[in-house]
């Protein structure tokens, strides 16, 4: 899945578990797309932090300062991906 961003989205942050089984399809989705995303939005940051115990979590930050978080706690990889195409489209 190719997907590309409008301009309304400012950044995506993605936290995670380097070890927690919570987090195991969001490190999965970091191998697998984090690459083919960045490539197809070279000037959107997205940003992968890390921190031991921390629920695993999706931040889409939009025009004017606005906020959206969504849990990504046992998602598979693919579902991850899903949730950053809808997150980024429903502001």
């Amino acid at each position: 899945m190719a997907l590309r961003f409008g301009s309304a989205l400012k950044e995506l942050r993605i936290h995670l578990c380097q070890t927690g089984a919570a987090s195991k399809g969001v490190r999965e989705f970091v191998e697998k797309h984090y690459v083919n995303l960045k490539s197809n939005n070279p000037k959107l940051p997205i940003l992968i932090r890390e921190c031991s115990g921390v629920e695993p979590k999706l931040w889409a930050r939009f025009d004017k300062g606005k906020e959206k978080c969504v849990t990504l706690k046992d998602l598979s990889a693919e579902d991850v991906l899903k949730h950053i195409d809808s997150v980024s489209k429903g502001q």
